[in-house]
């Protein structure tokens, strides 16, 4: 199962990699916001990777859903503080983003099955 984990960091490596190679400005810049808007400041970082995983999980991106779930598991979220929070973004998101929903589990035990 922790070949999804693998083929999504492979995938999002080598896309990151293909598009910060056009050198555009613009899209630097953006990759650089969404960097330094995760760092630690007001909010810590495990705060701030649960407030992403919720905005993703409503806004049903599935590949932001596994960006966060991976740096919440890396930052040393539970298990427990990770699935409230996507019971929060379920509510808010409503019965849509279960199909989200299943995959985020799919993943997160494909994480904590390949870091054992």
């Amino acid at each position: 199962m922790s070949d999804i984990v693998n083929e999504f960091n492979d995938y999002r490596t080598k896309m990151n990699d293909r598009i910060l190679s056009d050198n555009n400005k613009i899209i630097k810049r953006i990759f650089n916001l969404d960097t330094n808007a995760y760092q630690e400041g007001a909010l810590d970082v495990k705060t701030k990777e649960l407030l992403g995983l919720v905005a993703s999980t409503v806004l049903r991106c599935d590949d932001c859903i596994k960006y966060h779930l991976e740096t919440a598991y890396k930052a040393g979220l539970t298990k427990a503080e990770v699935v409230e929070s996507l019971s929060i973004a379920t509510l808010v998101g409503g019965t849509i983003v279960i199909p989200h929903l299943r995959r985020a589990y799919e993943f997160w035990d494909a994480l904590e099955e390949q870091n054992q």
